[in-house]
């Protein structure tokens, strides 16, 4: 993703490639588009996150107002790059960059992730062949 270099994600968002949807049912008959719209979850890849939620400085208690020289400090995103996300349609914020449309969803947004470092695919499990560990 060469050209994401110059996007910075800010805060507690994640940028999403969406799947291209549902094209054809399981029995091969092909879908419109306006089937495809009614569905209230949706899946793409994480493209990008941003830094997670700013978090106080503890020590600036009495005068939050006072400008700190430390760094700030971010509440930690659970999501990263490469991660496949299903995501709450209504939070997805669409925007097109660089004639590529992407999602925008907050981290509240996300209702759960699927990453290759812990291994049994989606498939197996929807299949029931997978093993719980």
């Amino acid at each position: 993703m060469q050209r994401l270099q110059h996007l910075k994600v800010i805060g507690d968002r994640v940028l999403i490639l969406p799947d291209a949807g549902r094209q054809r049912t399981g029995a091969g008959l092909y879908l419109p588009p306006t089937v495809c719209e009614k569905d209230i979850v949706q899946g793409g890849t994480v493209v990008a996150v941003g830094p997670g939620t700013p978090m106080p400085d503890p020590e600036s208690a009495e005068e939050p107002w006072r400008p700190s020289a430390k760094a700030v400090r971010h509440l930690p995103m659970e999501v990263e790059v490469g991660d496949y996300a299903l995501y709450l349609k209504k939070a997805a914020i669409e925007i097109t960059y660089q004639e590529q449309r992407y999602l925008i969803v907050p981290l509240a947004g996300i209702l759960l992730v699927e990453r290759d470092e812990h291994a049994v695919p989606l498939s197996e499990l929807l299949n029931g062949t997978g093993s719980s560990a």
